[in-house]
């Protein structure tokens, strides 16, 4: 019994497991419109297009955050203007922009002499995050969860049906780059714990999951924090034991919930 309540000893795995609960409400939330709006290559576009603003920022002697949600909402503008001005398809779209940001991050990276550690961008630093991390992660997730609960009507209607929304007299572009400021936002607060490339599987895995699971979008919120809390329980809990790095083991869990998820979805549709 000792070994088992032994991670809960240790200060560093008690914050792990405080991010955690704290990112879990509002990306899972998210989750859920990207799913069902398909926008799930766009959280992964914003969260890869950030790279090249935390290293600018760093080199400029501002908030980190500050850079990176400037890159993700750039990649986030510029991809809607390129999609609604050419005759290439959104996903070829963001496909090119976010490689192409990436990929301006690492270069500056190699050439620049900096201290920021390239393994905490990408896979985050979940056993190191510091207390003023916590409190911005913290204060972003709250912010973000307010607002997608006090207009989450709104919300699902633009996600299903943008112009059944424009005729009900909703400010649909307003509630679009809405969408896409709250995207970048809650990658700025996953940053410091699960890192950039991981944070793209806690916007999808989990509303991948519940949207198996129900057919009502209200459910559909709640398996989607339950499964992300879980997840991110079971994660930290057993790479202390199984010596990994949390960020990965959690995102192996949600994969393995998504196939039971998968499985069973699959075998009810055979039996109806």
């Amino acid at each position: 019994m000792d070994t088992l309540l032994l991670p809960f000893e240790f200060q560093f795995m008690t914050k792990a497991f405080c991010i955690m609960i704290i990112i879990s409400i509002p990306t899972a939330m998210l989750s859920c419109y990207l799913v069902l709006k398909g926008w799930s290559l766009m959280g992964d576009a914003i969260s890869h297009s950030v790279l090249p603003g935390v290293i600018l920022a760093y080199l400029l002697n501002i908030p980190l955050i500050i850079g990176a949600f400037c890159a993700g909402m750039i990649c986030a503008v510029a991809t809607g203007f390129l999609s609604e001005n050419s005759r290439v398809k959104r996903d070829t779209i963001m496909g090119v922009v976010f490689s192409g940001m990436f990929g301006i991050g690492i270069v500056i990276h190699t050439k620049i002499t900096t201290d920021v550690h390239l393994d905490h961008i990408l896979f985050g630093n979940m056993l190191g995050i510091s207390n003023a991390s916590l409190w911005t992660s913290g204060l972003i997730s709250l912010f973000i969860s307010m607002i997608l609960i006090a207009k989450y009507k709104d919300i699902l209607l633009h996600s299903f049906d943008p112009i059944q929304a424009q005729a009900t007299g909703l400010p649909v572009n307003f509630i679009h780059y809405g969408l896409l400021a709250m995207i970048s936002l809650i990658i700025v607060a996953t940053l410091s714990a699960v890192g950039i490339i991981l944070s793209i599987g806690l916007l999808i895995a989990p509303g991948a999951i519940a949207f198996l699971l129900t057919k009502k979008f209200e459910k559909m919120l709640i398996i989607a924090i339950i499964i992300t809390i879980l997840s991110g329980f079971l994660g930290i809990y057993l790479s202390f034991f199984i010596d990994s790095a949390p960020a990965p083991t959690i995102i192996l869990i949600l994969t393995i919930f998504f196939i039971i998820a998968f499985v069973r979805s699959a075998i009810a549709t055979r039996q109806a």
